[in-house]
């Protein structure tokens, strides 16, 4: 062995060893993307595993909101099990999310209203039935988070405009990222509270390309991709299904066109992309 090749190797067992004996901080929470601006303290709250949702505003009752919260909820708590209970815990600090939303309007296009607001604090020390609040963009919040004045209870607040139920899932999405799985306890925690937020997205174009046409990807993995999206808070999917080095899309008008696919196993049938984009 040389001596260039003695270096390599020390340099990587030292490396190694470097970052297998750092103990990572599992109190640290981790946003993405970061939110226009927050507030955070140091408290540590436990979630209850049987979190309940409340809503209110005109737009509360839709389903959209409702699938939601099941999906997040079976995200945040996909280690516990109600046939084999993860602790014996009987009392948490969250126990209900209160989920606001002013608007009705359902349509989903470029441009759609995703700001939000997320308050997740214990109420005056009783911990028995906490809330979580997902609502509107909130004058007085915002205000208080721009200016760095202190959040005082009791201070009236002024909800300037109705957000939509996309903004809803993006709060959702932010108060999955919050809660944290403890190992020891076998509870999921949230750290540094109480937590302020006040968010909207800085682009409202947030895309992300698939070239199925250079690399095929099956319809169950594209789907996980598109629900992957949603961690990152990506809105426009740009699948990118032909081109010169394979058609593997079926066109009824000219059905010899998807054999210039790699092979008849690598094809997306009419249905199959309908299923994709509706």
């Amino acid at each position: 062995m040389n001596m260039k090749s003695s270096l390599t190797l020390l340099l990587t067992i030292c490396t190694f060893l470097l970052y297998s004996s750092a103990e990572l901080d599992g109190s640290l929470t981790y946003i993405w993307p970061l939110p226009a601006k927050s507030s955070s303290g140091n408290d540590t709250l436990s979630v209850d595993p049987e979190l309940s949702l409340v809503v209110g505003g005109k737009g509360g009752d839709s389903s959209i909101i409702k699938d939601g919260f099941g999906r997040y909820k079976k995200i945040i708590f996909k280690h516990s099990s109600k046939s084999y209970p993860v602790n014996k815990r009987s009392v948490f600090d969250i126990g209900i999310l209160k989920i606001v939303v002013l608007s009705d309007n359902e349509e989903l296009q470029l441009g759609a209203d995703e700001s939000y607001f997320l308050l997740v604090e214990k109420r005056n020390g009783q911990s028995i039935i906490g809330e979580a609040y997902i609502e509107n963009w909130t004058l007085f919040f915002y205000r208080s988070l721009v200016e760095g004045n202190e959040m005082k209870e009791g201070d009236d607040f002024v909800l300037p405009n109705a957000n939509t139920v996309y903004g809803a899932l993006r709060g959702l999405e932010t108060f999955s990222q919050l809660c944290a799985f403890d190992y020891e306890t076998k509870t999921v925690q949230i750290y540094k509270a109480p937590w302020y937020i006040v968010d909207k997205p800085r682009f409202a174009y947030r895309g992300l390309l698939l070239d199925t046409s250079r690399h095929y990807l099956p319809i169950n993995v594209i789907k996980q991709i598109i629900e992957s999206m949603s961690y990152a808070k990506l809105n426009v999917l740009h699948w990118h299904i032909i081109d010169e080095q394979s058609f593997p899309l079926e066109v009824p008008s000219y059905p010899n066109l998807w054999k210039g696919s790699y092979t008849k196993w690598e094809r997306y049938t009419v249905e199959d992309a309908y299923d994709i984009v509706r």
